[in-house]
């Protein structure tokens, strides 16, 4: 008996799926079913595998959810370049980012659904304390818009084509705003408060 070749058209292996959905982005339960059950099953083939890139996977089964983020560096740690870029967030994308946090975790506790939905009213009304007063509603809704649409590229917030101007929170957000950071929440807001005062009086 002879070995057969693979052919020139054939699939890419299951690792080789897993890794390439996860460096292009999040994995879900709800949206990415197969790819999911190839992350459950070949999870630690895949930590394997992009440990030597300096990146780890986090596996939020609870939460239904898989991502890589760079591996921390100790000090006896060689550094090594970053895979997974760092971003730079403006100051009302991380409020924004806050306030969806919030949300978020006063929803876990006051209902046993796990899909936190929101109107595009809903998150204007949100934000609408941290933005610089103007008399021009069509400015404003056009700055709400452009940091909706930011966090919806960043993978924060999915839009539902079922429902005009909803979305859906991701839970992902849980893993990026911890549970330290949103116990000094108050304090945070008051900073941002003053910090968009000043660029109030700066402007």
């Amino acid at each position: 008996m002879t070995d057969i070749a693979p052919t020139a058209d054939a699939g890419p292996s299951d690792l080789s799926l897993a890794v390439i959905h996860l460096f292009k982005g999040p994995v879900y339960r709800d949206t990415h079913e197969k790819v999911w059950a190839l992350l459950l099953g070949l999870r630690n083939q895949i930590a394997d595998y992009v440990a030597v890139l300096g990146v780890q996977v986090i596996i939020d089964e609870a939460e239904g959810y898989g991502y890589l983020r760079s591996r921390p560096t100790g000090d006896d740690t060689p550094e090594i370049p970053r895979l997974v870029a760092r971003r730079t967030l403006s100051f009302h994308i991380s409020v924004l980012l806050a306030l969806l946090r919030k949300r978020l975790a006063e929803f876990d506790a006051s209902s046993a659904d796990i899909r936190l939905v929101l109107t595009r009213a809903q998150i204007m009304e949100m934000l609408r304390l941290f933005l610089p007063e103007s008399s021009n509603d069509v400015r404003l809704v056009d700055a709400v818009d452009a940091h909706i649409n930011k966090v919806v590229d960043m993978g924060f917030l999915r839009r539902l084509r079922s429902e005009v101007d909803s979305f859906e929170v991701r839970r992902i957000l849980k893993a990026y705003v911890d549970g330290q950071w949103l116990s000094d929440f108050d304090t945070r807001l008051d900073e941002y408060l003053a910090e968009l005062g000043l660029d109030e009086e700066d402007a």
